[in-house]
């Protein structure tokens, strides 16, 4: 086991959770989600074939409002 994990995890785990709380996300172009290409490619590890892009979309509060 990695020692430096308990270290990045944290690192790693807040941006994408701040990522998620602050903004809603949708596919280009009007995309539906069953449309993605999920192909895989295999090396050292196993990633996608083909990036996915997604449009950030700032979210508003309610309570701040």
């Amino acid at each position: 086991i990695c020692p430096g994990i308990s270290f990045a995890l944290p690192n790693v785990e807040l941006p994408i959770a701040q990522l998620l709380y602050h903004f809603d996300w949708k596919l280009p172009n009007d995309a539906k989600p069953e449309e993605l290409d999920m192909n895989e490619k295999f090396g050292l590890t196993v990633g996608r074939e083909n990036d996915l892009e997604l449009i950030a979309i700032p979210y508003c509060h309610s309570f701040l409002q």
